[in-house]
């Protein structure tokens, strides 16, 4: 193992776990948006995988990257519409019909990939976009400044995220119908607009999550192209104690282990493949059960409003 392990096999796997950290940061991130407004979206993982399809497939046919990112956003939203109708609107329960949201984005995005598309393809993605000054720094330029704009964009999302949260109305006005839903609608908010907008909002992100996979960060679609990492991202919330900042260290965790095992195989270690696959998923199950802190989660989570209950 010794021998294995040097300087540019080391950049190698931080280079790697910044990039496959990204739809983990989109996709948490704005799962954060939606639990803190009381609403458990487990459907993260069928928005990803149907917005990875429209991105890549618009992207396909036009030759726009942006407009294949617009695509994945617009689906997002509207999955996120959906997902809000059925939980806040007509208040059935928030784990099915999460559930029901990931089966679809599941089925539809592989039935849309053999009509529309038939075999795996490949297009060029986003390229690396090095940042000036930056990317020249020895070891660190490379491992860090030398990737693509989603990347960057995710990074940026995290201080964004705790911003909005933490220091403006909105972010107030969120956490306020997630703890605390009838004082909140005594004080004249809108619980079910703000939890529309939230679930939206991270809707939005689980869609450009999904994105970042098919357009920038594989190049390609194939069926259940997320496998499972929608999910994931769930659990990072919980890991992260819902807050961006957490999400992110919980995020490079967990990719880390996966970069590791993704190099190991590389270079030929002799780990038994299907434990390396393992690793990362242990470490989350470990992770969640020794971190998690209920204490913590917003009063109201996955639980409907009803006005007039205290």
């Amino acid at each position: 193992m010794k021998g294995l392990i040097s300087m540019d096999v080391i950049s190698g796997i931080i280079h790697t776990m910044i990039g496959l950290a990204t739809p983990f940061l989109y996709a948490a991130i704005g799962e954060t948006f939606a639990q803190t407004s009381g609403v458990v979206n487990l459907g993260v993982d069928g928005i990803m995988l149907l917005s990875a399809f429209a991105a890549f497939y618009v992207t396909l046919v036009s030759g726009s990257l942006w407009l294949g990112l617009l695509a994945a956003a617009v689906v997002g939203l509207l999955m996120g519409l959906l997902m809000s109708l059925v939980s806040v609107t007509l208040k059935a329960e928030q784990g099915v019909s999460g559930i029901g949201l990931y089966m679809f984005g599941l089925g539809m995005s592989s039935l849309l990939f053999k009509i529309l598309v038939g075999t795996v393809k490949t297009i060029d993605g986003f390229k690396p976009l090095p940042i000036p000054f930056l990317s020249d720094i020895p070891v660190a330029g490379k491992m860090l400044f030398r990737t693509n704009i989603l990347v960057y964009c995710a990074f940026l999302l995290v201080p964004l995220a705790w911003w909005v949260l933490n220091k403006t109305t909105l972010g107030l006005k969120i956490k306020s119908v997630g703890q605390a839903p009838a004082a909140a609608d005594s004080l004249g908010i809108s619980v079910n607009g703000i939890r529309y907008l939230s679930v939206c909002i991270g809707s939005v992100l689980a869609g450009i999550a999904g994105a970042s996979l098919s357009i920038s960060l594989l190049n390609l679609f194939q069926d259940n192209l997320t496998a499972g990492q929608g999910f994931i991202a769930v659990a990072l919330v919980y890991f992260g104690g819902w807050s961006p900042v957490g999400v992110l260290g919980g995020a490079l965790l967990f990719s880390v282990v996966n970069s590791f095992q993704l190099w190991m195989q590389v270079l030929g270690a002799k780990i038994p493949s299907n434990i390396a696959v393992m690793l990362p998923y242990l470490l989350t199950i470990i992770a969640l059960t020794i971190s998690v802190n209920r204490a913590r989660q917003p009063a109201a989570l996955n639980k409907p409003f009803e006005r007039g209950e205290s």
